[in-house]
């Protein structure tokens, strides 16, 4: 009966190994696909950006190859005209012969200032062109109506005083075509000056550029353009664009931040390869881009994405399809091998529930199916015997350590009984005020202070610390404690005490533990402090009025250590007013969470406004800073603060 109502569970375990399997060889197939696809992305990008770069790089060629070689002919011809009388005679067969010469060169003028040919003459520019033939046609291109001065192929070459490439147009006035024209200056030199008298030009005929560059494709939609110098289309397969629209126009109707940003550095002469937002179709499109240096234009072509990837997004849905067939089948297989494995575990439910509810006496029935579960079967016996004895154990144990707990809570409460704590220790004295506080790190701490009368006019107060902690530290610090009373009597010195203390801290001790002290004897009447030290941390002197300094100490060996050490006594006058600071290094050497420790400087830092303040403020004050600068480091050490503030004598 218990089997059948835990049937589905153990079903339910084996379709969740299943599923856990079948997960995992998804994520698996999923990051390879993952990677395999943007690394193919990636080879794809790189072999069409070179070819792309490649196509782009090609059309510049040969138009760089075509405007290159018809800048040849003005060059010599304009240095020819210099300094020489011109004739018709001269400048007709000239100019003749650049048309007649040369098939790259639609046409060609020789455009003089006004007068500077005849001085009768205000307009000369013989200009000869192609028109239907091979023979060049021969016009005059000067008139009123065709003011060839003001035009931008004749006044821009003058303004610069170097040859150009014109911004490419439509010439009603000559040609009657779209072309740009290279003009070269020439001029008339002389010793003193050179003074411009005209261009020599040469036309070429952008319609077969066009034309050629509109049959460029790549894939079914990609095509090439060309741009001009100021970002109008030259080149297009949509005819309506050329000389109408610009790459910046289309960039603002199609609102396409993207296409003006990549206008810019094409026209700025940059070339590069970039995505993008074809303006035509609306997808993502990919553009490579480089100069026509010779004439300030620059090439694009366009390459759509979607065509681009088409093969790759082909290729991923049969990778997916055989894919899901596969783990569909994997699914089917684990479930069936999981089943298989999973159902000698049902020997195993009743017995371990049994076990989790307590019952450490059921016996496990017997399985020999000679793999993991047979040695589940045994190790799960085994512990259901070690569990019963660790429980056994465990009450023992628990019962050993509130034992001990309770017996370091009463040590603890002897320990600090040990310590003076009624404050104020004196209330007939009006010579001083005193405070001390002890905070120890563990249940029982190795700090020890003490103070007490030697007579109705001496105080005698001490600050020490214990070379260990825990429960032996506190031990030798009740015996230091014991002592130090029992060794301070009246005419004693305190080197005197430290030393009779040191001598019997000294017999027999086989743990090696020692002890730093610092003790002194204030004459109330005169405010005279006698001292003495035993390898501790300086007390911090108060004066009023003046800075907080440390108190030097006499040389001092710590006790416990060397019976023969001797100790010296040093003596110091208080004020009224005065006061003295005595503490153990858990206050100098606390850690915050950097491990920085708290420091001497730090502690003159914050002793500085104390001058004021009781005995009491100052301990409270000084252990809260202490506290606070660890933040919430655990305490390592002891911390023990013994202030005294001298009123004087009245």
């Amino acid at each position: 009966m218990t089997r059948a109502t835990r049937h589905p569970k153990r079903r339910g375990l084996a379709l969740r190994l299943a599923l856990f399997i079948l997960a995992s060889t998804t994520l698996i197939f999923l990051a390879a696909f993952g990677y395999s696809h943007y690394h193919t992305r990636r080879l794809v990008l790189k072999n069409v950006s070179a070819v792309a770069m490649d196509r782009a790089a090609s059309v510049v060629l040969q138009i760089e190859i075509k405007l290159r070689s018809v800048e040849a002919l003005p060059r010599v011809v304009s240095r020819y005209l210099e300094n020489r009388t011109v004739t018709d005679e001269l400048v007709l067969p000239l100019m003749h012969d650049m048309v007649a010469g040369s098939p790259e060169i639609f046409g060609a003028a020789a455009a003089f200032e006004p007068h500077a040919f005849a001085p009768d003459q205000r307009f000369y520019a013989p200009y000869f062109f192609r028109k239907g033939s091979a023979e060049a046609t021969f016009t005059q291109l000067g008139n009123e109506s065709y003011n060839y001065f003001l035009w931008d192929w004749y006044l821009i070459p003058k303004e610069l005083n170097r040859p150009v490439w014109s911004e490419p147009y439509f010439d009603e006035g000559g040609g009657g075509t779209l072309m740009t024209t290279y003009s070269h200056p020439f001029y008339e030199r002389s010793e003193e000056e050179r003074m411009f008298r005209g261009v020599v030009t040469a036309d070429v005929s952008l319609e077969n550029l066009v034309a050629d560059i509109a049959t460029i494709s790549l894939y079914e939609t990609g095509y090439a353009f060309l741009i001009s110098n100021r970002g109008a289309f030259l080149a297009h397969p949509d005819q309506t664009l050329i000389m109408r629209e610009s790459i910046f126009s289309m960039a603002e109707a199609r609102k396409l931040p993207e296409l003006r940003t990549v206008g810019k550095t094409m026209i700025q002469g940059g070339s590069g390869f970039t995505a993008m937002t074809c303006p035509h179709t609306g997808r993502r499109s990919l553009l490579a881009y480089a100069p026509v240096t010779a004439a300030g234009w620059s090439v694009g072509v366009v390459i759509p994405e979607h065509e681009l990837f088409a093969d790759i997004r082909t290729l991923n849905r049969t990778v997916l399809t055989i894919a899901a067939a596969g783990l569909t089948l994997l699914l089917l297989v684990v479930v069936a091998i999981s089943r298989s494995i999973t159902r000698p575990l049902q020997h195993l439910v009743g017995a371990t529930e049994e076990i989790a509810k307590g019952n450490l006496e059921v016996q496990l029935p017997e399985v020999r199916t000679g793999d993991e579960v047979q040695v589940l079967t045994r190790s799960v016996d085994e512990m259901r015997v070690a569990l019963k004895e660790y429980i056994a154990d465990i009450a023992e144990t628990s019962r050993a350590k509130e034992r001990i707990e309770s017996e370091l809570k009463i040590a603890s409460a002897i320990q600090m009984n040990f310590l003076p704590k009624r404050f104020p220790p004196f209330p007939d004295q009006t010579a001083f005020d005193l405070y001390a506080a002890l905070a120890p790190a563990r249940e029982v701490g190795g700090d020890l202070y003490d103070f007490f009368m030697l007579d109705p006019g001496h105080l005698f107060f001490s600050v020490g610390d214990v070379s260990d902690k825990g429960v032996p530290a506190a031990l030798f610090m009740a015996v230091t404690k014991t002592l130090m009373k029992g060794m301070a009597e009246q005419g004693s010195t305190p080197a005197d005490v430290l030393g009779r203390v040191n001598a019997e801290l000294c017999q027999n001790n086989e743990t090696a533990m020692f002890v730093t002290l610092v003790c002194g004897i204030l004459d109330m009447a005169t405010g005279d402090l006698v001292y003495s030290n035993a390898g501790h941390n300086p007390p911090v002197l108060l004066r009023a009025g003046k800075r907080p300094e440390f108190l030097t100490l006499p040389p001092g060996l710590v006790l416990g250590v060397a019976e023969e050490a001797v100790f010296e006594t040093r003596t110091i006058r208080l004020f009224p007013n005065d006061r003295l600071l005595l503490y153990t290094d858990g206050v100098t050497e606390a850690m915050d969470a950097d491990d920085q420790l708290f420091s001497d400087e730090r502690l003159l830092g914050e002793t500085t406004g104390m001058a004021a303040e009781t005995p009491r403020q100052m301990v409270e004050r000084l252990m809260a800073a202490v506290h606070a600068y660890a933040g919430g480091t655990a305490q390592s050490d002891d911390i023990t603060v013994l202030a005294l503030h001298y009123r004087g004598s009245h």
